[in-house]
């Protein structure tokens, strides 16, 4: 497992993705898998990097296992917050009467084989998405 621990800012962003996508490509991980992991980890990262340590400032460990399957952890001390305890958005609202927010986890919900999250250590945020690459 491989890991990087960057501040939790939108500037990280790519320096997160460069690190997930060479980990994928090193294991030969099918470009459209790889495209949909890429929208999970932005959409993660993105929401921690927003909101977990504001006003304040933090770092986010990202740690990564590819095999036959990906399992990608996202680690922070910000505020505590369970993406999984979100009610789905209601796409049959028009647009305009839809709350705003909770469509980016329901995306990284239906992509991904596996949504985890656990809060340990009464300071830790723990995230866990995992995504099979290999159907053999």
């Amino acid at each position: 497992m491989k890991e990087l621990i960057v501040e939790a800012s939108i500037d990280n962003l790519d320096e997160v993705l460069i690190f997930v996508n060479e980990e994928l490509t090193r294991h030969n991980c099918p470009s459209e898998i790889q495209s949909q992991i890429d929208i999970a980890v932005e959409e993660i990262f993105m929401n921690i990097a927003h909101y977990a340590y504001k006003p304040a400032r933090g770092d986010i460990a990202i740690s990564i296992y590819a095999g036959n399957e990906v399992i990608i952890i996202f680690e922070d001390t910000g505020k505590p917050f369970n993406p999984l305890e979100q009610a789905a958005p209601d796409l049959d609202k028009p647009l305009k009467e839809r709350e705003i927010g909770g469509l980016g986890i329901f995306m990284v919900r239906q992509i991904m084989d596996k949504v985890l999250y656990r809060h340990v250590d009464s300071n830790k945020n723990v995230l866990i998405i995992r995504k099979k690459i290999n159907f053999f």
